[in-house]
């Protein structure tokens, strides 16, 4: 693989035998590290690759992508060399979001967007515009562990502008609400997640030519932290080139 390639893709468990293949896109603020309990719950059965936005950990001296369509764009030519198997591209928060954009340039097999409202759908929201303790109150709140690194005065004057221009990233996003992937979608949720409603998972449905499953976890907006094994259970249930199932059960939201 190439020089950007190994700038953009870490691979904490290579399965280079495994069927399938498993492409992370992390939340805003996020690392790939961040995801390496998924990458072991998976292996060897998925060949899994979590992806490094720029302006964190070793990426830090990089200049920040500042919208969910450039990092798409930039992401276009690393991840093709990846697709000779079946894949899956799974994203969580603002990566889901750079995940689907990344879909409707490279089809994936399956889509997997977690805690993340369907691109037709729209709320007002500048956290990216608070100052530098509402940018980290708001943080806070959502939970994520890496929000601890917030309690470290020398962390958070370093990870803050990340966090802050992935805020912006995500918020000033707007997709096309005709816009459709050629895969399924499975889209997965917490069921006391602030950021999503019911209806905002729902509306997935519009942006599939294939089908959309719903699964509900237990949790906030970092639900996944809890249900590593269980979400990896759903991903190995049902692997890259099926048919979702339809949505199945309340979604609830606030």
């Amino acid at each position: 693989m190439s020089a950007s390639t190994d700038l953009w893709i870490r691979r904490f468990h290579p399965a280079p035998a495994a069927a399938h293949r498993l492409v992370i896109f992390p939340h805003a603020g996020g690392s790939a590290s961040f995801y390496f309990p998924f990458s072991k719950a998976l292996s060897p059965d998925v060949d899994v690759l979590t992806v490094q936005y720029p302006g964190r950990q070793d990426r830090l001296a990089e200049p920040l992508i500042d919208s969910v369509t450039g990092l798409a764009d930039a992401l276009t030519e690393v991840v093709r060399p990846w697709m000779d198997r079946p894949v899956t591209f799974f994203g969580h928060s603002m990566g889901a979001s750079v995940a689907y954009e990344l879909a409707l340039r490279l089809p994936p097999s399956r889509l997997v967007v977690s805690g993340r409202m369907a691109p037709s759908t729209w709320r007002e929201d500048y956290i990216h515009t608070l100052d530098d303790a509402g940018v980290m109150a708001k943080t806070r709140e959502l939970a994520g562990t890496e929000a601890e690194a917030l309690d470290d005065p020398e962390i958070m004057a370093m990870v803050l502008p990340t966090i802050r221009n992935d805020y912006r990233a995500a918020e000033l996003y707007r997709g096309d609400p005709r816009s459709q992937v050629d895969a399924p979608i499975l889209a997965m949720t917490g069921d006391a997640d602030p950021r999503t409603t019911s209806d905002e998972v729902k509306a997935w449905a519009e942006h599939t030519t294939g089908t959309l499953d719903i699964e509900v976890y237990p949790g906030g907006h970092f639900f996944l932290i809890d249900n590593v094994l269980a979400i990896g259970a759903v991903l190995l249930a049902s692997p890259p080139g099926t048919r979702a199932r339809p949505p199945q059960g309340d979604v609830s939201g606030t």
